[in-house]
Order: structure tokens, then C-alpha cells, then sequence
């Protein structure tokens, strides 16, 4: 029987575990969104995992509205991630980077551009910037001559994290963001080549990941997708006929592994009432097939028992156990997180969580 603990081979990864460190935003960059020393610190105490996913990483400056957050589209970014995989690999560690564009949800006080999307309609809520809250912008609906353009901006933040020391990159495609925006008709209202059917809303998420594929190889690339219920106010009518179709496109392109942010009825950070979809999405994805979201240790090994998940992505447990390998492994307790230092600027509640004692 398979266990957390067993190797798997993701692509070109040779992760020593199924315990994955599922992407994170932390706001630790500078305004100019370039990682600061501390990160080092921060990923390289976690190299324990099989493969660490990095928090999301802006491919340019359109789609990057997190304040704090960092980005891989000029050479100071690349320098400064270049000193994170450095740390993560004398750790003994693997680190692949989230490529991020987040379509409707940026606020023009951040990017300096109006926010660009599917179709002309604004998401719910507010947007974090540096003056606090703000109501979501309307965002303009991305023209068709603008996708080359795009798609050139993912392959220049691929080769520029294989120039940092990425062992390869994943795919935002989920939350929310520009191409779950893509994905789903509930904010996707084009009449083109990209909406519609399911088969073409599905075309810029299998472009996009193509761009990667030729960019850098299938074996280095990764897919994020959310496939169940409404990330953000992003949402879909029919979710059990799309997914399949998006599952298909990216088994086609040989990706190394899916990973899937699946939300439950009583989850911690988000809930849906919509079943799982990893069930439907194993029959048409073939490759390493990863989920996340509010799984312990039993709950996981029951779900690489069950035949569905090949590893599992832990993300808030990680934030506050960097040995959570370790503490999973041997039955340890773990760590409370401190959501109030979730996304502030210094080291308390990023790199000072107490590991395990080794006993000499």
C-alpha cells in the first residue's frame, strides 16, 4: 500500500514524499514585489516536504495586485528567488514556482492598470492593497489580439524561474484568477473563441499551459485548478462537464502533475456544497494526480488509499510546522497558525514556528 512517506516522480521531480507544500502568499517581498532575505529562511526550513510549491508569483506587473507579493519579470526578482532555491536545494529541497496573473481581482492603486478579464464584470468584495481595503474595479474585457502578448509574458516568467533555480513551475488556474476566469461561465460571458462552450473556455488554459510546455518542458510543468463551487466569486453552472474537459486538455500536453484545491462542506478556508470532483477528473487525467485542502495526516493517507490522490498538498499546516513531514510521520502534534502574521512584512509568525526536539 502506498504511503505518504513513498517516493513519487513528478515530471523531473524525484520527490522523496507525497507531502507537498501547497502554494501560499505571505506578502514578504518588496514593493518592487523582489523576495527578501527572509524567504530564504522561510522556504528553506520547509525543504523537508517532497516539493515545495512557492507562494503565487506574478508574471508581470498587469497581474500582479497583491501588495507584497513578489514577481518573475525582471532580473532583481529573478536574482532575489535565485537566493530562495539556492537555500531550498543546500536544504536538500525541491522548489517549483507558481506562475500568477490575477485578472479581475488587482486594483489599479497597486498595478497602475485597469484590472483585464474574460468578460466586463466586477468580483464581489475588496481588494487588499496598500491603503487598505478597496471595492473591486470593473475590470476591461481582455481583447483576442492581446493573447499572443500573454502568452509571451508566461514563457518569459517560466524561463526566468528555470534562471532562478526553479526545478519547474506551476499554473495558477484556480481561485479565481484570470483563467479559472476563463474557465467558468459564471463571469466568462464572451461570444468568441474563448467562450461559450466548455471546450472553449477551456482554450486559453490549455494554450497558456502549451506556452509553458514549449517554454520549458511538460516534465517541469504543473496545473492548479478549483474545480468545485465559487473561489472568489468566480463559479460555473455546470462544473461536472467542464472539468472533464479541462483534465483532458492537460493530459493531452503530458503535464508532470495536477493539483486540485478541492473545498468541502465544512471547510476552514471556504466552503462548497458541490461534491469533489477528483473522482471524475481521475478518469480523464492520467498523470500524478495532487489534492489540497483541510486534510490531516489520516485523512490524506485515506485518500491515496482510496486510488484518487497520488500526494496530497498541505497549506496552512505547513505555515506553522516546517517539519511537518516529521510530525506527520511520528504522530506529533502540530503547531497552532497565527492568521493574524499570515501576510505582515517580518519574521514573526513566518520563520520562528518551533520544530520537533532531536532527541541526541
Amino acid at each position: 500500500m502506498t504511503t505518504l512517506f513513498d517516493p513519487i516522480k513528478l515530471g523531473a521531480i524525484d520527490a522523496p514524499n507525497r507531502i507537498l507544500m501547497a502554494p501560499l502568499t505571505r506578502a514578504r517581498g518588496t514593493r518592487d514585489h523582489v523576495p527578501t532575505p527572509v524567504m530564504a529562511d522561510y522556504y528553506s526550513q520547509r525543504a523537508g516536504a517532497g516539493l515545495i510549491v512557492s507562494e503565487a508569483i506574478g508574471i508581470s506587473r498587469q497581474g500582479l495586485g497583491w501588495p507584497h507579493a513578489t514577481g518573475l519579470w525582471n532580473r532583481d526578482q529573478v536574482d532575489g528567488w535565485r537566493r530562495v532555491t539556492d537555500a531550498v536545494h543546500d536544504a536538500g529541497g525541491r522548489i517549483v514556482a507558481q506562475l500568477w496573473h490575477m485578472g479581475r481581482l488587482v486594483h489599479s492603486s497597486v498595478t497602475g492598470q485597469q484590472p483585464v478579464a474574460p468578460s466586463p464584470v466586477a468580483a464581489p468584495g475588496h481588494a487588499h492593497t496598500y491603503e487598505g481595503n478597496r471595492d473591486y474595479e470593473t475590470p476591461r474585457a481582455l481583447a483576442v489580439p492581446e493573447i499572443p502578448e500573454l502568452l509571451d509574458t508566461y514563457a518569459t516568467a517560466a524561463r526566468n524561474a528555470i534562471a532562478a533555480g526553479f526545478d519547474g513551475v506551476q499554473l495558477h488556474a484556480a481561485n479565481g484568477y484570470l483563467i479559472d476566469e476563463f474557465l467558468r461561465n459564471g463571469v466568462n460571458a464572451r461570444t468568441d473563441d474563448y467562450g461559450g462552450s466548455a471546450e472553449n473556455r477551456v482554450r486559453l488554459l490549455r494554450e497558456v499551459t502549451g506556452t509553458l510546455v514549449d517554454a520549458i518542458g511538460a516534465e517541469r510543468t504543473g496545473v492548479r485548478l478549483s474545480p468545485n463551487g465559487n473561489t472568489q466569486g468566480t463559479d460555473d453552472s455546470d462544473p461536472q462537464s467542464l472539468f472533464p474537459v479541462a483534465a483532458q486538455a492537460l493530459d493531452a500536453l503530458g503535464i508532470a502533475f495536477l493539483e486540485l484545491r478541492e473545498l468541502k462542506p465544512d471547510g476552514t478556508y471556504g466552503a462548497s456544497t458541490v461534491p469533489p470532483l477528483s473522482p471524475l477528473i481521475r478518469q480523464h487525467y492520467k498523470g500524478p494526480l495532487i489534492l489540497n485542502s483541510d486534510f490531516d495526516g489520516a485523512k490524506a493517507q485515506a485518500a491515496l488509499d482510496s486510488g484518487v490522490a497520488d500526494g496530497i498538498a498541505f497549506g496552512r499546516p505547513f505555515i506553522a510546522n516546517p517539519d511537518l513531514v516529521e510530525r506527520l510521520r511520528t504522530g506529533a502534534p502540530l503547531n497552532p497558525w497565527d492568521a493574524a502574521t499570515f501576510y505582515t512584512q517580518g519574521a514573526e509568525g513566518y520563520t520562528d514556528y518551533p520544530v520537533l526536539e532531536t532527541v541526541a
